[in-house]
């Protein structure tokens, strides 16, 4: 179980979000998960939209440290546009994995969080955007933050179908390897 109250918090909240969905999580279950009262866990969050907000955070930060991670990693171009870009898709199928409420938290996501996946998807672009204008790759005068932008909409693109994760996975590697193949042959 982690040392600090509020990650007691969070897994808990995760817990019981991924098991109940949002609307049917109570603060009592939260508390109940965490193994603390409900008035201790008010003092670490002010209700359940920002114990929501503050596991958003901690997942999106997660995955920004993959991905930092990955963009400077000593790898081929490919490997590192993979892996930054997985880093994303990895936290979606971890949700679908997860809990039949993906759907659900996703759409809380949206609503409640909002601007943090926002920043989230900025900050992937710009790591994507840096990686691919500091590599030796000839983009033939195309804006490197184009080819970031084309990288995230086959992100997305993968993301309609999550039934098989290592189809997913499989798919983003061969979608990153044909984008710089593209511009290789250019």
């Amino acid at each position: 179980m982690p040392d600090e109250p509020i990650d007691r918090i969070l897994d808990a909240a995760y817990a019981c979000f991924t098991r109940h969905g949002v609307r049917r999580t109570t603060m009592d279950d939260i508390a109940a998960a965490a193994g603390m009262s409900r008035p201790a866990v008010y003092q670490y969050v002010r209700n359940k939209d920002d114990a929501f907000r503050r596991l958003a955070t901690r997942l999106f930060d997660g995955a920004l440290a993959e991905a930092r991670a990955a963009a400077e990693r000593d790898l081929p171009l490919a490997e590192r546009l993979y892996r930054v870009t997985a880093a994303k898709l990895d936290l979606t199928l971890k949700l679908w994995q997860d809990t039949p409420h993906a759907a659900e938290l996703l759409d809380a996501g949206a609503r409640l969080s909002g601007d943090l996946g926002d920043k989230f998807l900025a900050e992937i672009r710009a790591l994507l955007t840096t990686t691919i204008a500091t590599s030796d790759l000839n983009l033939h005068g195309i804006d490197a933050s184009e080819i970031a932008d084309i990288a995230l909409a086959l992100n997305y693109g993968l993301e309609t179908d999550l039934a098989s994760p290592q189809r997913a996975r499989r798919r983003l590697r061969l979608a990153i390897d044909l984008l710089l193949a593209g511009l290789a042959h250019r």
